[in-house]
């Protein structure tokens, strides 16, 4: 389990500019004392431990962006490519801590596509992975993934 755990914080630090402060290592310490403190007993299987892991490290680098920023005293966010493999926004940038808040609006209106999104782009995992996960079809998955990324593209143009 901790290699998957590295593997998905290397992911995620991937996508994190050249001179970001934490090492993938960190990152899984920081997600480890998250999940530590929270109550074990609903972690149904793998599969949704690692959607709990990935949501963890997506905050530990959220808040990071948001400390970072403090610390510039009111200067610009600085923006991420994103990863092409996942195809979220067809080679445009974002801003972490504006899809954090996206994804939270989107997780208030509909928690299943925030979940799917969650797995497809933070937790890396393909389709099947994600429908296995969230114990649907890979037909519903696909339709709700579409939606949910139509959703958060016009929610960070709006930006």
């Amino acid at each position: 389990m901790y290699d998957e755990l590295h593997a998905l914080a290397r992911r995620y630090l991937f996508r994190e500019r050249a001179d970001h402060t934490l090492q993938p290592t960190a990152l899984i310490h920081e997600a480890y004392l998250r999940l530590a403190k929270s109550d074990q007993s609903v972690w149904k299987s793998e599969s949704h431990f690692v959607l709990i892991a990935a949501r963890a490290m997506r905050q530990v680098l959220v808040n990071h962006a948001i400390r970072r920023q403090a610390q510039k005293r009111g200067g610009d966010w600085r923006e991420i490519a994103l990863d092409d493999a996942v195809d979220l926004f067809e080679k445009r940038s974002f801003d972490l801590v504006a899809l954090d808040e996206a994804l939270a609006r989107l997780a208030e209106i509909d928690p299943r596509q925030a979940a799917i999104v969650e797995l497809r782009f933070f937790g890396s995992l393909d389709a099947q992975a994600a429908a296995d996960a969230l114990n649907m079809s890979l037909r519903t998955l696909e339709r709700e993934w579409t939606v949910a990324r139509a959703w958060l593209r016009r929610e960070l143009e709006l930006k």
